[in-house]
């Protein structure tokens, strides 16, 4: 009788000491977890100017005339007239091309006293692709020049000059490098307002990088953007 109630005893010691540690235990776990699911989601900019790389200029321009031979000869005769105006601005043969005209016969759907005074108009455009930014800056306000010589300029939407900016790949790094170190700094001053430390890198985005005008005066001066989106630990 006694040996059962020592062994009783015993079990019950041994009982209420795993009780103690496995609770000790589950509560280190719970701890844990609690301590592993805080988070903070932040957000990154970077920002840079840059200069553009790349000008596209588009000259259009339209003749008319009567008869087709005639529209063509006052296309090439017109089109000689821009392309030396552009060679004495500096550019090469190999930066100006001139793209197939378009004819449209005016008769087509006019009739009686309505026809327009010439029957075929003809419309072309030289276009300058150039990495010379400031040639072109430079040479745009003369083509007064060219209206002076007779070539009827119709520039419109379609036909608008555009700098392009064509290096993004080589500043891409930098880029991400800054926006993630913003993104720190908004993690660390939250962290400190909640008695915290960053930790690690739980999960981070990269948004996409956008290419803008710095205004519309300075078309050829770029603004570029990013954001990156970052969740980090936070640890006590």
């Amino acid at each position: 009788m006694k040996n059962n109630v020592f062994a009783a005893a015993i079990l019950g010691v041994c009982l209420a000491i795993g009780l103690v540690i496995g609770g000790s235990y589950l509560k280190s776990a719970a701890i844990q977890w609690k301590s592993a699911d805080r988070s903070v989601t932040v957000k990154g900019l970077a920002e840079r100017e840059v200069r553009a790389t790349l000008a596209l200029w588009p000259l259009h321009f339209t003749v008319t005339g009567d008869a087709l031979g005639e529209v063509q000869e006052r296309v090439n005769r017109q089109a000689d007239i821009i392309r030396a105006f552009l060679t004495d601005a500096g550019f090469k043969t190999d930066a100006i091309t001139l793209t197939s005209p378009e004819v449209t016969d005016r008769y087509a759907n006019s009739y009686g006293n309505q026809r327009p005074p010439s029957r075929y108009s003809a419309e072309a455009t030289m276009l300058v692709r150039s990495a010379a930014i400031d040639a072109v800056k430079q040479a745009m306000p003369r083509v007064g020049e060219l209206i002076s010589q007779g070539v009827v300029l119709s520039p419109n939407y379609n036909y608008r000059t555009e700098f392009l900016f064509t290096e993004l790949e080589d500043i891409k790094p930098a880029m991400i490098a800054a926006a993630t170190a913003d993104a720190r700094k908004a993690a660390k001053q939250f962290a400190q307002d909640s008695g915290s430390r960053v930790g690690a890198i739980r999960s981070a985005s990269q948004g996409y990088f956008s290419i803008s005008d710095l205004d519309s005066y300075t078309p050829d001066v770029k603004r570029i953007r990013v954001v990156t989106t970052i969740d980090y630990a936070l640890e006590d």
